[in-house]
């Protein structure tokens, strides 16, 4: 599986008993859709392995409590710590409307009501306080933040996001 494939599920935190356990910590809003796993994969020296779940439950809200199939020690669940843990792109819940995922809209072309064209979705900036839309329009970079009431439409099937940005804020990047 490479990791194109892949959607981050999380990092292993901690082990969490001397009989090889470990928490993951969940990088979702619903971690209950993840705790009935049969497996998942697990970077190591930059590949995804994929691990099998003896068993798992969900452990104070974000952190998935896992006993992996021949991780019988503490040592071995303690030198997992820090590894990041994968899942296939085919195991995300499908969203609808104006929900998206990060990944699935990268490509879309972005009309604002306004302005019409604006450009091409080119990233999502995620490393700030608000999530920021990386657009292009040929060379010109276009920052939108990511609030809900901008986003109008999300149109998979013609890959557009139709938003509706306030005066100025597009404008000022396009002169």
């Amino acid at each position: 599986m490479r990791k194109d494939e892949c959607f981050y599920l999380g990092k292993i935190a901690k082990k969490f008993s001397f009989k090889g356990e470990v928490l993951i910590f969940l990088d979702t809003d619903e971690p209950e859709l993840y705790q009935n796993l049969e497996s998942v994969f697990i970077e190591y020296n930059k590949n995804l392995v994929p691990f099998f779940i003896d068993k798992s439950s969900i452990h104070r809200d974000k952190f998935l409590r896992v006993k992996f199939e021949d991780v019988d020690t503490e040592l071995e669940a303690d030198n997992m710590k820090n590894l990041e843990v994968y899942l296939p792109l085919t195991m995300l819940p499908k969203l609808e409307g104006t929900k998206f995922y990060f990944h699935e809209i990268i490509g879309f072309k972005v009309t604002d009501q306004r302005l019409g064209d604006i450009g091409t979705v080119h990233a999502i900036l995620d490393n700030a306080a608000q999530p920021i839309f990386e657009i292009f329009k040929g060379q010109k970079q276009v920052l939108v933040p990511m609030i809900d009431s901008f986003i109008i439409e999300v149109n998979r099937k013609e890959k557009e996001l139709v938003l509706n940005t306030p005066i100025g804020l597009v404008d000022l990047y396009l002169e």
